[in-house]
């Protein structure tokens, strides 16, 4: 088939995608019957020319060149309707063999057989943490692990879909066994249904997070969430559940059977991105906190960021907060780019309740009796190679109170961590 009539095809596939574009090719004309798909297609990502500027209409279209653009089109799949997805779904089949040879990674595009959606992610990881319990109690443990992460997304219908996460991790020092070494287990399992664009109920078991730093609130809920998307700007979700990782050692007032609901505001506007949070348990968790984060980009790659979060219910009203200044973007489409951080926290028994994104931290020292945990982090990563990043980490100037181990300072991780 000539070029110039598969991109006139393939234009109809994915009308309504751009609206308007300028020509980019000389021997392309506004004279040209296919003028406006070419330049479409053009504008959107979906064709390229030659080094020489021009496009070369006249000539034959190999399998591997339409298999090229069929993978950039399955990349913006989300701007298709259903019509147009079922399209494209009919030509990645038909050009599957091509499809696979080709062996490209779109950006963000997930494998795909029929409607069901593989990615992933793992890490190889060495870090330092302690345990009151162990053998060399008041002394670091050297930990040598890895993870394997499988996400599959099942595609119901253009409302609904079903997400799990698989989760494999091992223990390289320990014979131990469990989940620590070995065990595939779900991490997450939810459904999620959309009542137009503005509002979707999640049900199952997610990823709930609150703040900007990471250091506080991280966790999988079993429960329930109602979303209201107004713009970029306001997003409202409150929901209802049981916290996986609050329930433990680590605090006073909450139990594994304890339920609790939630309420948070987030949003970005112009250089500021924010959330708004609160959390509430029954009378007997003692569980009443009110938080906020914030972020502020101040140019020339500076950033600043911190949390604020309080426990109007437990005793003595305790609270945590953490503030940063960051350097840098690292994008993993872009080896070399990189970002930078240094934090303070101080945080309080009964206002932390358990769980945090980094590899290594002192607030583990809540899990031996501290009643108070101050320290600084300074954290970077880069990224090697395309999906390849590394990420280190590093805690000093550790102030905890009433801890039962003797030294918790100078707590390390170092990650090598892959996605795809």
């Amino acid at each position: 088939m000539k070029k110039i009539l598969a991109l006139a095809a393939i234009a109809a596939l994915t009308a309504g995608v751009s609206a308007y574009a300028a020509n980019p090719f000389s021997d392309v004309t506004p004279d040209d019957w296919a003028y406006q798909a070419v330049s479409d297609l053009s504008d959107q990502g979906v064709v390229e020319g030659y080094p020489d500027g021009t496009f070369k209409g006249e000539r034959n279209m190999t399998r591997y060149e339409l298999a090229q653009i069929i993978a950039r089109l399955m990349a913006k799949e989300d701007q298709l309707n259903a019509e147009q997805k079922a399209t494209l779904d009919k030509l990645a089949g038909e050009y599957a063999d091509e499809l696979a040879n080709l062996g490209v990674r779109v950006a963000n595009l997930e494998k795909k057989v029929g409607n069901v959606y593989f990615s992933g992610n793992g890490y190889m990881k060495f870090n330092q943490s302690y345990d009151a319990t162990a053998k060399d109690a008041g002394k670091a443990q050297d930990n040598y692990t890895g993870r394997l992460r499988i996400n599959v997304k099942g595609q119901v219908n253009d409302s609904t879909y079903v997400n799990g996460l698989l989760r494999s991790n091992m223990n390289f020092k320990t014979g131990d066994g469990g989940t620590a070494n070995g065990d595939t287990y779900m991490q997450r399992l939810y459904v999620r249904h959309a009542f137009g664009d503005k509002v979707d109920v999640t049900l199952g078991k997610y990823d709930q997070f609150f703040g900007q730093t990471g250091i506080f609130f991280d966790s999988e809920l079993k429960g329930a969430e109602i979303a209201y998307h107004a713009n970029d700007a306001l997003n409202l979700a409150v929901g209802y559940g049981r916290f996986d990782d609050w329930a433990g050692d680590q605090n006073d007032v909450v139990n594994a059977d304890s339920e609790l609901a939630y309420a948070q505001l987030t949003g970005t506007a112009g250089r500021f991105t924010y959330d708004v949070d609160y959390v509430k348990g029954s009378s007997d968790d003692k569980v009443n906190i009110w938080g906020a984060g914030l972020t502020a980009d101040l140019g020339a790659g500076f950033d600043v960021f911190g949390d604020y979060y309080k426990n109007t219910d437990a005793d003595g009203n305790p609270d945590m907060w953490s503030a940063g200044l960051g350097y840098g973007h690292m994008d993993l489409q872009k080896p070399g780019t990189f970002r930078l951080a240094a934090t303070y926290v101080k945080a309080e028994r009964n206002a932390y309740l358990g769980a945090y994104t980094f590899d290594s931290s002192p607030l583990d020292a809540f899990s031996d009796g501290a009643k108070q945990v101050k320290y600084w982090l300074a954290s970077g990563d880069v990224a090697l190679q395309k999906n390849l990043y590394l990420h280190g980490e590093y805690n000093f100037d550790v102030k905890v109170k009433d801890g039962a181990a003797d030294d918790y300072d100078n707590l390390g991780a170092l990650t090598l961590n892959f996605v795809f």
